[in-house]
C-alpha cells in the first residue's frame, strides 16, 4: 500500500519512544520512577470536573459546537488575559480555540507558509515543533539556546539570507526544556527584530502560569507591538491539570487567528462543547489552586537541588516550568546517559538530544512526581557514583 511522502517524512514522535520504553520496563515490574514525562501528576481541579458534569448532562452539548468554538469560551479567554496581563483581545477576532496548543504550533506553519520559507525555532526546544515542518513543507534554521545567553536566542547571531526568507518564529518562555525565563525587554527585542525582517512570531506560553522565587512569568502579548506581528498560545494542560483534556487557545494578530480558524473549519467541528463549557470555568472560575501548584513545583525544586547537591550534581534551578535541565556527567552523551539510568537504577530521564543538537550534554527532568520520588531518584543515581561530592 502506498502512503504519502509527507507522512513518510514525519519524524519519529519523541515522547511516543519515551513512553514505550518506560512502559515496558514497567511491564517487566520493574519500579520506574518517571521523570522524562511533562504531564502534570495532580487532578484537574473538582469545579472543573463538576461543570462538565453539568454540561454533559445537558442534551445540547450532544451536537455540533460552532466551529470556531462556542461563544463563551472565546470570552472567557479574552477575560483570561486582561484579568491576569491586562491585555485587551477582540474574542471575535482575536482569539482562536485549540484542540490543545500542540494542534495549533503544528498548524500554523501549515496556515502560513509554503515550501521553501524558513521556519525559525529554538534549540534545544519542544520536538513536536519539528512535525509542522513535515506536514507545512517549510525549512527550518534553529536558533542555539545556550547557558551563557540565559538560554535566550541571539537574534543578531541570525544570518542574513536566513532573515530573508524566514516567514515564522517560535519561541517559548517559561522554555521547555530548560526552564529559563524571558522578560519584556526580551519580547521587545524579538517585536523589534520581526517588524524590521518581516517576520511573524509565535509565542507558545504553555507555562504561563509556572514562574519561582516569586517571578511572575511575562506574556509576549503585554509588550506594545506584539500584536502588529504575532500570536500567544496558551494550553490549560500545565495550568489547570487538564492535559488529557485537549484544549488551549491562540490570541494575538487578527490575520493569523483568521488563518488558524480558516483551517479549523476544514478540519474540524471544533471541540466537545460540554468541555468548552468546562474550559470557561477553568478561565473564569476559582484560580486559587494555581497558587498552590506553584509552590508544589517550587518545594519539588528545591528538593531536587538539595538531593543533587548531596552526589555532587551541579545543577541549575529552572527559573520556571516544571522541568530541569541537567547536565549529563562526563564521558557519556545524553542518550546513553539516559539509557544507563534507566537501564541500571529504574530511573527515567529525556535525552536532551531529542531536544535539538543544542540539548546534547543535558538530560530534562520533570518536576511531575511527589519529592519524595525525586529525592529517590536522584537517590539512586547517586549509588551509579558518576559525580564527585
Amino acid at each position: 500500500m502506498k502512503f504519502s511522502k509527507r507522512l513518510e517524512q514525519l519524524p519519529e514522535q519523541f515522547f511516543a519512544r519515551l513512553v514505550a520504553q518506560v512502559a515496558a520496563a514497567v511491564n517487566e515490574g520493574r519500579d520506574v520512577i518517571n521523570l522524562g514525562q511533562g504531564n502534570p501528576d495532580q487532578p484537574t481541579p473538582q469545579h472543573i470536573i463538576e461543570a462538565l458534569h453539568e454540561a454533559s448532562d445537558d442534551p445540547s452539548t450532544h451536537k455540533y459546537s460552532p466551529f470556531r468554538g462556542i461563544q463563551s469560551l472565546r470570552e472567557g479567554a479574552a477575560d483570561f488575559y486582561l484579568r491576569e496581563y491586562n491585555v485587551e483581545l477582540d474574542p471575535e477576532t482575536e482569539i482562536s480555540i485549540l484542540f490543545g496548543s500542540k494542534a495549533g504550533l503544528v498548524e500554523l506553519p501549515m496556515a502560513m507558509m509554503d515550501p521553501g520559507d524558513v521556519l525559525l525555532l529554538p534549540d534545544p526546544g519542544y520536538p513536536d515543533y519539528l512535525s509542522a515542518l513535515s506536514l507545512s513543507g517549510a525549512e527550518m534554521a534553529t536558533m542555539p539556546l545556550t547557558q551563557e545567553n540565559g538560554f535566550l536566542p541571539v537574534f543578531d547571531d541570525i544570518p542574513e539570507d536566513i532573515r530573508k526568507k524566514a516567514e515564522l518564529m517560535y519561541l517559548n518562555y517559561p522554555n521547555n526544556p530548560t526552564g529559563a525565563m524571558a522578560d519584556g525587554s526580551f519580547f521587545e527585542v524579538a517585536i523589534d527584530f520581526a517588524k524590521k525582517h518581516d517576520i511573524a512570531i509565535c509565542h507558545d506560553f504553555a507555562y504561563g502560569a509556572l514562574g519561582f522565587d516569586g517571578k511572575r512569568p511575562v506574556s509576549f502579548l503585554q509588550q506594545e507591538g506584539a500584536k502588529d506581528v504575532g500570536i500567544e498560545m496558551y494550553t490549560l494542560s500545565k495550568t489547570y491539570n487538564m492535559a488529557g483534556w485537549r484544549v488551549g487557545f491562540a490570541a494575538g494578530n487578527a490575520q493569523m487567528i483568521a488563518a488558524l480558524d480558516r483551517l479549523h473549519d476544514h478540519m474540524y467541528c471544533s471541540l466537545f462543547p460540554a468541555v468548552q463549557r468546562a474550559a470557561v470555568e477553568a478561565l473564569t472560575g476559582p484560580q486559587h489552586h494555581i497558587t498552590e501548584a506553584v509552590e508544589r513545583y517550587s518545594q519539588r525544586r528545591t528538593r531536587l537541588v538539595e538531593e543533587c547537591a548531596k552526589i555532587g550534581w551541579k545543577i541549575e534551578a529552572p527559573a520556571g516550568s516544571f522541568f530541569a535541565w541537567l547536565p549529563v556527567p562526563e564521558g557519556f552523551t545524553s542518550q546513553e546517559f539516559a539509557d544507563k539510568l534507566l537501564a541500571e537504577v529504574d530511573v527515567s530521564v529525556a535525552p536532551g538530544n531529542g531536544f535539538g543538537s543544542h540539548g546534547e550534554g543535558y538530560v530534562r527532568v520533570g518536576l511531575v512526581v511527589e519529592e519524595e520520588r525525586i529525592a529517590e531518584a536522584v537517590q539512586r543515581i547517586g549509588k551509579l557514583g558518576l559525580f564527585q561530592n
